[in-house]
């Protein structure tokens, strides 16, 4: 009888637990959905704005796991520059969902602080949570988010080796005129600053092979062509990045410098030095 008695409370206890589990589901699910529909009024008015924030904060409340939502919610405040607001934020979303957002994260870390170390932690941690394929963020590899990241430790060796990665994965993939000019720029900057100007030009060369148009490359190509003795023809390359300079043509970001930026008074600078 007791044995009996033992087996009937365990056996209750049993379907007790489960019942509380399906039950805590079915709560979860709810609240990821109501989430999710306020979520999306939000995104119904311009980002940053006091009704898009209250109504993503108020996401985040109904369903405080709601990655998406609360990577969302930091984005303005990385825009502003305030990194107080924005990174406990965005911490919460790589917490939540680490394979959506620590790549993210990495990149942020690249590109709007330039703290190069811990933008290759995330980048790697990243990568080592999807080992059988590579991962994609912002219409680049992860190689190319590495690559640029080493560059900007002037670890020249690291960073030609991922961007090497990363054009041959695109060229064999899609063929090379859909990689990145960029991914060409900042592989020929690394040669460029190991004295290695043959391979340096030909990446430079690449870039105007698909555009005409870059003040970028003929500005290190006028550079090489200087240090080499040439100087009619970093004359003519000086004067042709200046001319695409001024149509809009050279690397660039929204909202914050883009690594090895050039400016006008970097293309001058080195025009006047040919005129000596």
């Amino acid at each position: 009888m007791v044995r009996l008695l033992k087996y009937c409370l365990s056996s209750i206890l049993v379907i007790s637990s489960s019942c509380q589990e399906v039950s805590d589901q079915d709560n979860a699910l709810a609240r990821r959905a109501e989430a999710e529909q306020v979520f999306k009024e939000a995104l119904q008015y311009y980002q940053g704005t006091p009704n898009c924030m209250r109504l993503i904060e108020k996401a985040t409340l109904i369903d405080t796991t709601y990655a998406e939502a609360i990577r969302e919610l930091s984005v303005a405040y990385l825009k502003r520059g305030l990194p107080h607001k924005w990174k406990p934020l965005f911490d919460r979303a790589v917490h939540h969902d680490p394979k959506t957002w620590l790549m993210a994260r990495g990149v942020i870390y690249l590109k709007s602080y330039r703290n190069y170390k811990k933008s290759i932690e995330d980048l790697d941690a990243a990568d080592a949570l999807t080992p059988d394929f590579v991962d994609y963020i912002a219409g680049h590899s992860i190689d190319y988010w590495r690559g640029m990241a080493y560059l900007g430790l002037k670890d020249y060796k690291n960073s030609i080796h991922y961007y090497d990665k990363h054009i041959k994965k695109e060229t064999e993939e899609t063929g090379e005129d859909w990689v990145e000019l960029e991914a060409f720029l900042y592989r020929g900057i690394a040669y460029y600053e190991t004295g290695k100007k043959t391979l340096a030009k030909g990446n430079f060369h690449k870039i105007l092979h698909y555009s005409s148009r870059s003040a970028d490359a003929k500005y290190y190509l006028a550079k090489i062509f200087n240090e080499n003795g040439q100087k009619d023809s970093a004359i003519s390359y000086i004067k042709g990045a200046k001319k695409d300079f001024e149509l809009g043509f050279y690397n660039r970001r929204n909202y914050v410098e883009a690594l090895r930026q050039i400016y006008w008074e970097d293309l001058d600078e080195l025009e006047k030095s040919l005129d000596e």
